[in-house]
């Protein structure tokens, strides 16, 4: 008799520990996800990371749970809520995949009224420019999803979206790229060829291509200006410049599709973080003719590219018509 009981009490004590077993995968998705959610809302270096294991941790455990649980139930051909409810919540672990991966880009959850500091600047290129990305919402910026591209801007000068593997037949290659505001160039990077125009260049190590950084004097946060011409870096690191100054000439180095100037403002200097790990920042236009965070917006229409985001020109003395 106590050998039937003890079997007996050991059978009820594994179906105890199976019932709070079968429950972990689930627990351990949904605490995790919780707790990164929480993070990133904070700003910063945590929230960048916590931003990105979002996007690769979070769905490769909710693949692996969705596997295991799918084969388990084929295995054992048993149903339960604990399965139902762990087959749910995997498939809705894999959602911050198609983020990561571009299928359904989503902006990085900065505030654009909570972000400070934020930096007012001129233009970094005299006469009309095209802003072909720009503004705080990923559907006129695709540069939102990236932390430190926040609020980024890429613009262009016509003729623009050609399709030529000309580099002179776009209106934006070696016009002079100025200093957009005093301040001292903590990186001044030269050497890296142009790309033939026309194709994602799809240039990974050396995304910004020629570039310069400089450390704002107002804030003591960085702008970067990227896809610079080769061999045409006109200022070295430590060299203080003024509002205006030459920095280069537009090119088409770097990732890039075709010659534009590329232009972001984030908190830590580029020269100490990976590309994609800082902490961007707002950044505003004054002295010109448009809004102070100009929009921008690329869409297809019959095959070809065409531009809808804002039109503007640097004037001095100019007031912007707002910041929204």
């Amino acid at each position: 008799m106590p050998s039937v009981l003890t079997d007996a009490q050991d059978a009820r004590g594994r179906r105890i520990v199976w019932r709070v077993l079968r429950w972990v995968p689930l627990a351990i998705i949904v605490g995790t996800t919780t707790l990164l959610g929480a993070i990133v809302p904070t700003g910063g270096l945590p929230a960048i990371t916590a931003w990105y294991l979002l996007q690769s941790v979070v769905p490769l455990m909710g693949g692996l749970a969705l596997a295991g649980t799918v084969g388990y139930t084929l295995w054992k051909r048993r149903w339960s809520p604990a399965i139902a409810a762990t087959l749910a919540v995997s498939v809705l672990a894999l959602v911050p995949l198609a983020w990561a991966v571009g299928l359904w880009p989503v902006a990085y959850p900065a505030s654009l009224a909570r972000t400070r500091p934020v930096a007012t600047v001129r233009l970094p290129m005299d006469g009309q420019i095209k802003v072909g990305w720009g503004g705080d919402q990923i559907e006129t910026n695709y540069h939102a999803a990236s932390p430190d591209q926040r609020w980024a801007y890429d613009l262009l000068v016509s003729p623009y979206l050609t399709g030529s593997t000309r580099l002179q037949d776009y209106g934006c290659y070696g016009r002079p790229v100025l200093a957009p505001a005093a301040g001292t160039v903590a990186v001044a990077h030269d050497g890296e060829p142009d790309a033939v125009p026309g194709t994602l260049s799809d240039n990974a190590d050396a995304p910004f291509g020629n570039y310069v950084a400089l450390r704002l004097d107002a804030t003591g946060t960085y702008l970067v200006l990227a896809h610079l011409k080769p061999g045409n870096v006109a200022v070295r690191a430590g060299q203080h410049v003024a509002e205006g100054t030459v920095l280069g000439q537009c090119g088409n180095s770097g990732n890039t599709s075709e010659p534009h100037v590329h232009l972001h403002h984030q908190r830590e200097n580029p020269a100490d973080v990976p590309v994609g790990f800082a902490e961007g920042l707002p950044l505003y236009f004054r002295d010109h003719d448009g809004r102070a965070m100009p929009e921008g917006g690329l869409f297809s229409r019959g095959g070809r590219a065409v531009a809808t985001g804002d039109v503007v020109t640097h004037r001095p003395g100019a007031r912007p018509a707002s910041r929204q």
